[in-house]
């Protein structure tokens, strides 16, 4: 395999910071590659500007348009063609970050608006004109793995669960980035309690972790239904006979997502 790993954690010596050291040593051991983008360690950039474009006339910004001019014309800044080189060379993406408010940090939400420019991951046309989402996209053919850590206990983010069915809360990001842009959104490894680990705890995740990476290459993605697999009309609602009463979230998994797994510690 070839992995991008993209980090967001700003501790070096945190719970995130050594699991991370010993899946990408067990990588490199088994003779894959791997290249890290540490975004706090970079002292990366987290916000869309006008600094990220080059010179144009004086007037309204349309971050989208500005993106695609900029990526066609090789006018993007240093740091996000490198992203790209990064991105075009990886078969796989994993996202690992900490899960603040219920959503990955700044740094890195910053990362997925610098970076996945319109023309580059998405606003890709096919060859009858037609936008390419959903299953299909500019980057189309990878995958993407989410390696995430939580305070709270497993139970607490179950179907039943107070926070919310794990798959949901990851949603945006599974289905609404990667799914968006054409990569497979393989189930989330979620690291529970995170903050009342102890040594035993660290090395079984640890030995979780390293196994289910290790096999990233047979995992089955989620089963988001592509936009053109014939399960939704012209206004891109699904047919009536798709899931009937179905609604929200749920609707848009070929199964019912609470039989996908979130892989556990």
């Amino acid at each position: 395999m070839k992995l991008l790993w993209i980090f967001a954690h700003p501790e070096p010596a945190s719970l995130n910071s050594s699991l991370r050291g010993e899946v990408i040593r067990a990588l490199r051991a088994h003779r894959h590659e791997v290249v890290e983008s540490d975004l706090y360690a970079m002292g990366w950039k987290a916000t869309v500007d006008r600094a990220d474009f080059p010179p144009t006339a004086a007037g309204r910004l349309s971050i989208g348009d500005a993106q695609e001019s900029a990526y066609r014309t090789g006018g993007l800044g240093a740091d996000i063609r490198a992203e790209h080189e990064k991105i075009a060379w990886a078969d796989t993406l994993v996202f690992h970050f900490p899960l603040w408010w219920f959503g990955p940090p700044a740094i890195l939400k910053g990362w997925l608006d610098r970076v996945l420019v319109q023309g580059f991951a998405f606003g890709v046309k096919d060859e009858h004109g037609r936008t390419r989402r959903y299953g299909d996209g500019g980057l189309a053919g990878k995958r993407a793995l989410v390696i995430t850590s939580v305070g709270a206990r497993r139970s607490s983010f179950g179907p039943r669960g107070i926070h919310g069915f794990v798959n949901d809360v990851l949603f945006p990001l599974h289905h609404g980035t990667f799914w968006y842009t054409g990569m497979d959104a393989l189930p989330p490894f979620v690291v529970y309690g995170a903050d009342r680990f102890t040594e035993p705890d660290f090395t079984a995740c640890a030995d979780a972790l390293r196994e289910r990476v290790l096999g990233l290459e047979s995992d089955p993605p989620l089963p988001f239904r592509p936009e053109r697999g014939g399960d939704y009309d012209d206004d891109l609602v699904l047919l009536p006979g798709v899931a009937p009463g179905a609604t929200g979230i749920a609707a848009h998994y070929a199964v019912d997502p609470a039989n996908v797994p979130a892989t556990p510690r």
